[in-house]
């Protein structure tokens, strides 16, 4: 017999743990790039344009936006869910949070790939 969950959502634990992870990944990618940006010889558009200039450091990159845009949907998403009781409003704010991140999203990958 399969037990099943009368309530909730049922990605409580996955959010949690993809929470985790992508604040472990910002946290890892933080580090290097704090080093790698203390390293450089001058602190110019040519020495910064440099730096992003490697494929996989401008691809880490966008790692780091892509895990902090969906930490933040996490986040925002379950602030929408616990206090915002009207359906339709906590819908609205669902679809704006949601096309800024994506939009963000574009508009960071946008920069990178410009450099």
């Amino acid at each position: 017999m399969v037990k099943r969950q009368p309530v909730g959502a049922h990605y409580g634990l996955k959010d949690w743990i993809a929470q985790r992870a992508t604040a472990v990944f910002m946290a890892i990618y933080t580090i290097i790039f704090a080093v790698c940006a203390l390293a450089l010889p001058e602190f110019s558009y040519e020495a910064w344009s440099g730096l992003f200039s490697a494929g996989l450091f401008r691809f880490l990159s966008f790692l780091f936006f892509l895990s902090l845009f969906y930490h933040a949907w996490i986040g925002v998403r379950d602030i929408w869910m616990d206090y915002v009781k009207p359906t339709g409003v906590r819908l609205a704010l669902h679809l704006v949070t949601l096309f800024l991140l994506v939009g963000y999203a574009g508009w960071a990958a946008q920069i990178l790939w410009r450099l």
